[in-house]
């Protein structure tokens, strides 16, 4: 028994002056730590997933498809905007021609030059001064047209998809060319002259969707979806026409067989012709 004694208490006096040494602690630390930041990596590279660098940073979300480029999603929608700086310090010197509009207002609507009358298809700008002064773009796109005719001076045509498009004329000291993209507001040219206007300092302006030119004046501040949206009511419109509607015979009244045509309906066409209504101006 004694020397099961003798054997513990030398065994414990061993560790109890091991653990008075100064460098046991701080080894144990260490090692403690090592272990579970080992352990720690470990269970973090088993469960990581790469996270993609984010490109876009400050800008909106963007989509893109077959390695298209990207396009941003959320760009605010822009308005038509009249192609000057500083609106109040122009005037529309010539309206576009509206078959809607009064008789007084066509007559001041149309176009003279070399004898012949011609409507208006967009609206004449000039400054109140009667000055020179910036041209810009209505709205941003893709020029797509830049180049000088003898009749209608420097024209500068600019795509907004959709079949959108702004057209400038009698134009001078043109800035961009074709395949340029420019920004709403952006400077194109300076307002000029035309062969059919030598005496006033202007930029001829219009708004065509498919090619058919409408009144500028009633789509500034507003998108691009309002003209949209006013040809697809059009398009549906012409597609059901009114009027055509199935004659359904009075009470008592026997219902004309196919090919038959009441004789009062042919004798009203007859005596009316087709006339078509025919309005000539004075020049």
């Amino acid at each position: 028994m004694r020397e099961e004694e003798k054997k513990r208490t030398s065994q414990n006096s061993n560790w109890q002056r091991l653990m008075k040494k100064r460098w046991v602690f701080p080894a144990i630390y260490l090692a403690s730590a090592a272990l579970i930041l080992t352990a720690v990596l470990m269970f973090q590279a088993g469960n990581q997933e790469v996270d993609p660098i984010d490109e876009t940073e400050g800008q909106g979300p963007t989509t893109s498809y077959n390695d298209e480029d990207a396009v941003e999603v959320n760009r605010p929608l822009e308005n038509f905007k009249m192609p000057v700086t500083d609106v109040n310090s122009v005037v529309v010197k010539k309206q576009f021609w509206d078959a809607d509009a009064s008789e007084e207002e066509q007559e001041a609507s149309f176009v003279y030059f070399n004898g012949i009358y011609q409507p208006n298809t967009g609206i004449d700008i000039a400054m109140k001064n009667e000055e020179t002064f910036d041209v810009v773009a209505a709205l941003s796109g893709t020029v797509t047209r830049a180049e000088e005719d003898s009749l209608l001076g420097n024209i500068v045509e600019i795509d907004h998809s959709d079949g959108v498009k702004t057209v400038y004329q009698a134009l001078s000291d043109v800035t961009v060319k074709p395949g340029d993209v420019v920004e709403q507001g952006q400077k194109i040219a300076k307002a000029g002259t035309s062969e059919m206007n030598k005496e006033l300092v202007h930029v001829h302006f219009e708004i065509r969707k498919d090619s058919v030119a409408v009144n500028p004046i009633e789509y500034f501040n507003k998108p691009v979806t309002a003209l949209l949206d006013e040809e697809g009511q059009t398009s549906e419109e012409s597609s059901n026409p009114a009027g055509e509607k199935e004659e359904t015979p009075a009470p008592g009244e026997d219902k004309p067989e196919d090919g038959e045509e009441k004789e009062d309906h042919e004798d009203h066409e007859g005596s009316e012709g087709h006339e078509e209504e025919n309005v000539s101006y004075l020049t």
